[in-house]
């Protein structure tokens, strides 16, 4: 009892210190629309910057820039003032010290309508900064093409992410724009509010700034992490794991687990797959994806054509696309088939293998899907198929399957995930080296 009495009490002053160092909020005027007077634009993507731009300029907003950013502009016959011009300090070290100084962190921080913050802006000399545009510096695209060690930590933003998240945290009154995706809104909004941007707008760009600071500081993390690490095949001691939404499901594992999602996972190249025909769901792309890591070992493994048919995460059966005996054709009920290829015949060695459990299997192939094979499917009840590659043909007759709704994934042959997998399971995070011990060796095992 005095045990349990000892850790309450310690808690309970854990949580009082860290409330006494939380900084209390800062009061300022409360304004849903604020109007865009200045603008401070530092972009590595030009992509639609000259049009935005011009369309700032016609809004009547005064425009601050960098380097690279401030020549475009000038090109483009924009009045532009440079960085340094407004804060009175060149860029300097290379351009690594270029927008870290008070007058920009200082225009795009201070609380309007707070005395003291409006007292101090005025006593130096700061302008107020409304909408900061601008890119991060391309680390992992760095990092993907193979750049040395000092290369990629060259291009580790520094004073994009600060003005970022000064930009995000003060978004009651800052907009800020991190890809040219979000120029039509942005202007869209400020054209119907006299040159301003709501509240709300600058609550989603701030969200969207966060999320992309996480995912840049995770992809520093994880990369820096496996390059201090004396013993590379070591998992990192914290692992940074950024995800990104690319399309929603209808509903998780039941109908009631809604929402449900499938997310990317930063620093791999999106996802293994492309979505032809149907609508997959939570289970199908389960099965799809262990389906597909199945085949494409077993085909490795052996150099023959492998077929995989899966229900509720689990193989119902797999094979190699060998042919089939009289007698084999008739367990199989295929005699009637006239071309069985040696796709055709993985499968239905696969489906065979436990046909009452194959039922409505999720299939999957190692080679692309030929017509005689999509023709064996078709008169199989399945929900899909997942292969690296479909025939004209075999496309066709697959999606007119089930009215329409058969499920086709394109697998990406070339697609490698990372070294590590995550599982998660009730709030706990199971971590394992990814089953890389197929190849050469087992052919031989298999051949003996």
């Amino acid at each position: 009892l005095r045990s349990a009495i000892f850790r309450k009490q310690k808690f309970s002053k854990l949580k009082a210190y860290e409330m006494s160092h939380s900084l209390a909020a800062v009061e300022g005027s409360a304004t849903d629309e604020i109007k865009i007077n200045r603008a401070l634009l530092s972009v590595s993507n030009k992509d639609g910057l000259i049009e935005f731009a011009k369309f700032l300029a016609d809004q009547k907003v005064e425009l601050l820039s960098t380097g690279g950013t401030a020549k475009a502009l000038r090109t483009a016959g924009l009045t532009v003032q440079d960085v340094s011009d407004y804060t009175g300090h060149p860029e300097i070290m290379d351009g690594r010290v270029k927008t870290l100084h008070p007058k920009v962190h200082g225009g795009i921080m201070y609380v309007r309508g707070n005395i003291s913050h409006e007292k101090e802006k005025e006593s130096q000399g700061i302008k107020s900064i409304d909408l900061v545009v601008l890119n991060l510096y391309p680390f992992q695209a760095t990092v993907d093409s193979g750049k040395d060690f000092s290369t990629c930590i060259e291009n580790i933003d520094i004073g994009g992410p600060s003005m970022l998240r000064s930009s995000a945290k003060n978004h009651k009154y800052v907009a800020i724009s991190t890809s040219p995706t979000q120029y039509p809104e942005i202007m869209c909004e400020m054209a119907t509010k006299s040159g301003g941007t709501s509240l709300g707008l600058r609550k989603r760009l701030a969200a969207a700034a966060f999320s992309l600071s996480a995912q840049y500081d995770g992809s520093i993390a994880s990369w820096i992490q496996r390059e201090a690490a004396d013993d590379a095949s070591e998992p990192p001691k914290v692992a940074a794991r950024v995800y990104t939404h690319e399309f929603p499901l209808k509903y998780g594992c039941n109908p009631h687990q809604s929402p449900a999602g499938i997310y990317s996972i930063s620093g791999n190249k999106g996802l293994p797959f492309a979505v032809l025909n149907g609508t997959p769901g939570y289970i199908n792309l389960l099965d799809a994806l262990n389906a597909w890591q199945l085949v494409r070992e077993l085909a490795t493994a052996t150099g023959l054509c492998s077929a995989a048919s899966f229900k509720h995460c689990s193989p119902a059966g797999a094979a190699v696309g060998v042919p089939l005996s009289d007698e084999e054709r008739a367990v199989y009920d295929c005699l009637d088939l006239e071309n069985i290829t040696p796709s055709a015949a993985a499968y239905l060695r696969a489906r065979n293998a436990d046909p009452m459990s194959s039922f409505g299997d999720f299939a999957a192939l190692s080679h692309t899907v030929d017509e005689a094979t999509a023709k064996v499917l078709k008169r199989e009840v399945s929900d899909g198929i997942i292969a690296p590659g479909f025939e004209p043909g075999a496309l066709a007759v697959l999606s007119s399957k089930k009215g329409g709704k058969f499920i086709v994934l394109k697998a990406d042959p070339g697609y490698e995930p990372g070294r590590f997998e995550y599982r998660e399971a009730f709030g706990t995070t199971f971590q394992q080296r990814r089953n890389e011990r197929f190849g050469a060796s087992r052919v031989m095992i298999l051949n003996a």
